[in-house]
């Protein structure tokens, strides 16, 4: 029983990561209602920006703002093309686009990165803060799992109370009424791609170490993040936080499970599979009657 209790432990690494992906992921769907399936590569750009920075040797300030920075402009990229080229297509078109853009980013992000070439990721905040159940819970993690919490609790005051917040908000429910009124629509939907950009870069340049190292494997990370999203319904921030937070204690426990730990990567899909089956439980119900 200790042996779970310590994995579970462990899976708060990845748990954090997969919930400040996933509320990244609800943010950006409540205000340009997009599935962002594209935003973990566009994260990757910006922690493979960082990595290959300091590899020139470049101080490690510079680097991570080198890293945010680029996460910011590609990230204003893809808002570019969705709101200038999709901005009226159907929810189903911007879904299959993002989707695209992710092939994209991921085959040109593996040619400019080498491929499979490995490349050395920094740790920005080296050291051990504590140690829990008898994991050690590093600085690292520990900022993932603040950034996490400090994101989530933003994005849901910015969006509930500021003025900003609230055109943004009309944004995404009402997109040709809040032109009609005077809202830069095209404008804060390209401030809220480069956020998002920019917040998913510093996200994986956090937990870059400990994943491999590889451009495809980062992207990969958009499905644990959509998952999380997916519990919170792309609405409530504080379920897509706890969620992820959750999904990451599941896949510790699963690994540490005989038989199952080659298993742990279909965790996320099977969060999936059971928050849709959940959602259409009053349709089978009625169909059942």
């Amino acid at each position: 029983m200790n042996g779970y209790f310590t994995a579970a432990v462990a899976g708060l690494v990845a748990g954090g990561t997969y919930a400040l992906l996933g509320v990244c992921a609800v943010f950006t769907y409540r205000l340009v209602a997009v599935v962002d399936f594209v935003g973990a590569a566009i994260g990757t750009a910006g922690a493979f920006a960082f990595a290959m920075s300091a590899e020139l040797g470049l101080p490690l300030w510079s680097c991570t703002l080198a890293g945010i920075v680029v996460g910011g402009v590609v990230g204003g990229a893809v808002g570019w093309i969705m709101t200038h080229w999709f901005a009226d297509a159907a929810a189903s078109t911007k879904a299959a686009v993002a989707v695209a853009l992710l092939v994209g980013l991921a085959a040109i992000g593996l040619r400019i990165t080498g491929g499979q070439h490995p490349h050395a990721f920094p740790v920005l905040f080296e050291g051990s803060a504590f140690r829990l159940a008898g994991v050690e819970i590093t600085n690292a993690s520990l900022a993932t799992l603040i950034l996490a919490l400090l994101f989530t609790l933003g994005a849901d005051l910015f969006l509930s109370r500021s003025h900003v917040g609230l055109q943004l908000r009309a944004l995404s429910e009402r997109p040709m009424a809040a032109e009609l009124i005077g809202i830069p629509v095209r404008n804060l939907s390209l401030c809220v791609w480069v956020v998002g950009g920019a917040a998913t870069a510093f996200a994986l340049i956090l937990i870059a170490p400990q994943r491999a190292p590889n451009f495809l494997a980062l992207s990969l990370l958009v499905v644990p993040a959509l998952a999380a999203a997916l519990i919170g319904f792309f609405r409530d921030f504080w379920a897509t936080l706890a969620g992820g937070i959750a999904m990451g204690v599941m896949e510790g426990i699963t690994a540490a499970t005989p038989g199952l730990g080659e298993y742990r990567a279909a965790v996320p899909f099977l969060v999936i599979l059971c928050v849709l089956l959940w959602s259409q439980r009053g349709v089978r119900f009625d169909d059942a009657r």
